[in-house]
C-alpha cells in the first residue's frame, strides 16, 4: 500500500506539531486518539515496526504533549519502541511510512532527527537519570519553570540504573517527573519482585482514593508550614492504616501518585495539569494494556510487540512461504541445541536477561523451568549471577544481545575474567542488526572482548558449528570464560541437526584452496566469502578461503601458514574494523616481521544507521559483492605496480 492510500482522520490531519494540538478542545482529545491508534494499526501492518508497545500509550503521548509546552518541557521516553505517537504528532507523520527503512526516520528517538526527541534511546532504563540530568542543568541555569518528563515502563523500572537515578532524584529538588507505565510487560512478560509489588499498589484503590481525597482538601487551604507538615502527617497515617505499598518510591524522597487509567486520556489531563503546580520529584503511576485497542495484540502481546507485516482486519501475521525447508533462525539454534546439551548434562543453566523469546530460551524454560531463568533487565545481575552459579560447579548458559552485554562489561571483567570462571556466554544479535540501527548494532564485541584475559573467543560460520562451539563449550575440561557469537536472523543450513563433534579450542579451518590472494573470516560473514569467491571463479581469480573460528585464541600455526604462502591478505568480520580479526591479524604480522598487504574489512569507525541487513552489509562493503570488488581492486593493483616497475626498467 503506499502512503498516500494511508491517510489520517480528520483531526489528525491538521496536526503538525504539539502547538496544532493544543488547539484543540479537551473534548476532541477522545477522537484524536482513535485516529492516531488507527493511523499507528494503519501503518505498521503496510510497513513494520513495533506495535503493542505503541498502542498502550496513545492517551499518554497525547495528554503529555497537550498539557506541556513541548519542546521547552523536556520529555525523555525509556527504549524508545513506544514513541510512535510521539513522532506522529511532533512533524514526521507525512515522512512516517519511512519509518526504520533503509535513509528513513528511526524507530527510536534521536537527537538528530526532531529538537522534540529529547535524548537518543533504544536501551532500557536511562530515561530518569537523562531527564534529572536536564532537570539539574535547568536548575543551574536559574531555570524554574521547565519541566522534565522521564516516560519509563514497569520492565524498564527493574534495571539498576533506574533506581540509582531515582535514589538521587529524591534528593534533587527538580522538575522532575517520572512516570510509571505499568503493563506488566517488557517484550515478554515481567517477573520479579517488582512486578508483585506494583501489582500491590495496583490493588489499593482505597488508599489512592483517600489520599487524592485529602490532597485536594489540602489544595484549598493556604499552604503554611503548619498545613505542610498538617498533609505530611495525614499522609503516613494513611499510609500506615491502609497499604504498605507507596513507601518503596517516596523512602526515595519522591512523591507518589496513582494508580490512575492510562488509558483516561481527560484524567491523564487532569493529573497532568495538577502535577505541574507540586514541587520537586514526584513519580505518577499509571496503569495501560500494551496492544490496547486491537484486540490480537492485547491477547498476545508478546507476539504482537514487532510482528511484522499483518492484515489488521483478520490479524494474520505475514509469513514467507517457501517451496523448499528453510535454515532456522540462530537463535532458534541456540535454543533447542541449549535444551538438547540440558537434557544430557544436568550441571547446564540457563539465564537471560529479559529476552527469553528473543533468545529462544524460552524452549529450555518451557521444559525445564527450575534451570532457566530470565532475571529481568539486568544485564549486570545476570552475568554476576552466572559466576556465582559457576563457583558452584554449574555449567551456566548465559545468553544476551550483543550491544546489551555492553552494560556488563565490568562484571565480565571482574567477576568472570579475573576469577577465570567457565561461563558460556553466548552473544545474540552479533554485527549489524538492521532496522533497529544503531542503539542495537553488535559492532562493538569482538574489539571489547579481544584484551580480556583468559576468555575464548568464537563465532560460528553456520548452524552445526554454532551447535559444536556450544557442545565443547560445557565439556569438562574446558575451564575458561567462553563466548559464542552469532548474528540475528537465519542461518543458511535448513539441516542442521547433525550429531555433535568437538571443537578444537582455537583452531580454524581452510575452506577453499586459492592462490595470490587469502580472504580470512570470523562468523556468519564467511558465507559472503563464499558468494563472492563463487561470482570471483567465473573470472577466473581464486583466493583461497579460511575460516578463523576463534578470534581468541588465534591460531597462530594457520597464521604463519597463511602468510608465508600468501602475498595478500584479506580480513572479513561483521564487526567493528578496529579491535577485531584484522587487528589481531595486523597485530599478529608486526610481532612476527611479515609484510604481506593486508585490507580489513567491517564495520567503519562511523555510526552506522538503520537498514535491512543486506542494505547495511553493502554500505559497508563487506557484503559478497564488497568483497569481491576488493578481490578485484587488490589484484589490479598488484599488475599496476608490476607494469609500472618492469616499465622503470
Amino acid at each position: 500500500m503506499h502512503p498516500m492510500n494511508i491517510q489520517p482522520g480528520p483531526l489528525l490531519s491538521q496536526i503538525e506539531y504539539p502547538d496544532d494540538l493544543r488547539k484543540l478542545s479537551r473534548e476532541q482529545l477522545n477522537l484524536l486518539c482513535d485516529e492516531l491508534r488507527e493511523y499507528i494499526i494503519d501503518m505498521v501492518s503496510v510497513y513494520g515496526g513495533h506495535f503493542a508497545a505503541n498502542l498502550g500509550v496513545v492517551e499518554l503521548t497525547v495528554a503529555l504533549h497537550y498539557v506541556f509546552q513541548t519542546p521547552y518541557d523536556q520529555l525523555v521516553w525509556d527504549v524508545g519502541h513506544q514513541a510512535y505517537a510521539h513522532k506522529i504528532l511532533t512533524g514526521r507523520r507525512k515522512v512516517f511510512h519511512t519509518n526504520r527503512r533503509y535513509g528513513g526516520i528511526s524507530g527510536f528517538p534521536r537527537r538528530s532527527e526532531s529538537i522534540y526527541d529529547t535524548f537518543g534511546v533504544g536501551h532500557s532504563s536511562t530515561s530518569i537519570s537523562a531527564a534529572l540530568g536536564m532537570a539539574l542543568a535547568a536548575k543551574y541555569a536559574g531555570d524554574t519553570k521547565r519541566q522534565h518528563i522521564a516516560v519509563i515502563g514497569d520492565g524498564a523500572m527493574t534495571a539498576g540504573l533506574a533506581f540509582e537515578a531515582m535514589n538521587h532524584a529524591g534528593v534533587s529538588d527538580t522538575n522532575l517527573l517520572i512516570i510509571l507505565n505499568d503493563n506488566c510487560m517488557s517484550i515478554d512478560p515481567n517477573v520479579g519482585a517488582l512486578k508483585e509489588y506494583l501489582t500491590d499498589i495496583t490493588t489499593s484503590p482505597t488508599y489512592n482514593k483517600l489520599r487524592q481525597d485529602i490532597w485536594k482538601l489540602l489544595g484549598k487551604l493556604p499552604m503554611s508550614d503548619i498545613s505542610r507538615e498538617l498533609a505530611a502527617k495525614l499522609e503516613a497515617g494513611l499510609k500506615g492504616l491502609l497499604t504498605r505499598s507507596s513507601n518503596l518510591f517516596e523512602a526515595l524522597g519522591l512523591r507518589y501518585f496513582g494508580p490512575i487509567d492510562g488509558h483516561n486520556v481527560q484524567k491523564l489531563v487532569d493529573t497532568l495539569i495538577d502535577l505541574k503546580e507540586i514541587p520537586g520529584p514526584k513519580l505518577l503511576h499509571i496503569v495501560t494494556v500494551k496492544g490496547k485497542g486491537y484486540a490480537p495484540a492485547e491477547k498476545d502481546q508478546t507476539k504482537w510487540h514487532a510482528p511484522g507485516l499483518f492484515d489488521k482486519v483478520n490479524g494474520e501475521i505475514q509469513k514467507k512461504v517457501s517451496p523448499t525447508p528453510e535454515p532456522p533462525k540462530y537463535q532458534d539454534v541456540f535454543g533447542w541445541t541449549l535444551l538438547e546439551l540440558a537434557e544430557q548434562n544436568d550441571k547446564i543453566i540457563g539465564i537471560t536477561p529479559a529476552m527469553p523469546s528473543g533468545s529462544s530460551l524460552k524452549f529450555m524454560m518451557e521444559k525445564m523451568p527450575h534451570r532457566a531463568f530470565d532475571v529481568g533487565i539486568c544485564e549486570q545481575h545476570a552475568v554476576t549471577l552466572s559466576a556465582g552459579m559457576a563457583t558452584q560447579g554449574l555449567k551456566v548458559y548465559c545468553t544476551i544481545y550483543s550491544s546489551f552485554m555492553q552494560r556488563a562489561y565490568d562484571q565480565l571483567i571482574h567477576d568472570v575474567a579475573i576469577q577465570d570462571l567457565p561461563v558460556v556466554f553466548c552473544l545474540d544479535r552479533a554485527g549489524l542488526v538492521g532496522e533497529d540501527g544503531a542503539t542495537h548494532h553488535g559492532a562493538y564485541d569482538l574489539a571489547y572482548l579481544r584484551p580480556i584475559p583468559n576468555l575464548i573467543i568464537s563465532a560460528p560460520m553456520n548452524e552445526v558449528e554454532m551447535r559444536n562451539l556450544m557442545y565443547t563449550a560445557q565439556l569438562p575440561h574446558i575451564t575458561h570464560p567462553f563466548v559464542i557469537r552469532y548474528p540475528r536472523g537465519q542461518g543458511v543450513m535448513p539441516d542442521w541437526r547433525k550429531p555433535f563433534q568437538e571443537v578444537p579450542i582455537g583452531k580454524g579451518r581452510q575452506i577453499a584452496e586459492g592462490k595470490e590472494v587469502a580472504i580470512l573470516s570470523i562468523g556468519h560473514a564467511g558465507n559472503f566469502v563464499g558468494e563472492a569467491r563463487k561470482t570471483l571463479l567465473t573470472e577466473g581469480i581464486e583466493p583461497a578461503h579460511f575460516d578463523m573460528r576463534f578470534l581468541k585464541p588465534l591460531d597462530e600455526q594457520l597464521l604463519h601458514q597463511v602468510l608465508q604462502e600468501f602475498p595478500i591478505i584479506i580480513t572479513v568480520e561483521d564487526a567493528a574494523r578496529i579491535g577485531g580479526l584484522g587487528s589481531a591479524v595486523a597485530e599478529f604480522m608486526a610481532l612476527n616481521g611479515y609484510h604481506n598487504e593486508l585490507h580489513i574489512l567491517g564495520i567503519p569507525d562511523r555510526v552506522v544507521e538503520h537498514g535491512k541487513p543486506a542494505e547495511l552489509h553493502h554500505e559497508c562493503g563487506y557484503d559478497a559483492e564488497g568483497i569481491a570488488a576488493t578481490v578485484r581492486s587488490v589484484l589490479q593493483e598488484k599488475v599496476l605496480v608490476s607494469t609500472s616497475r618492469l616499465q622503470a626498467k
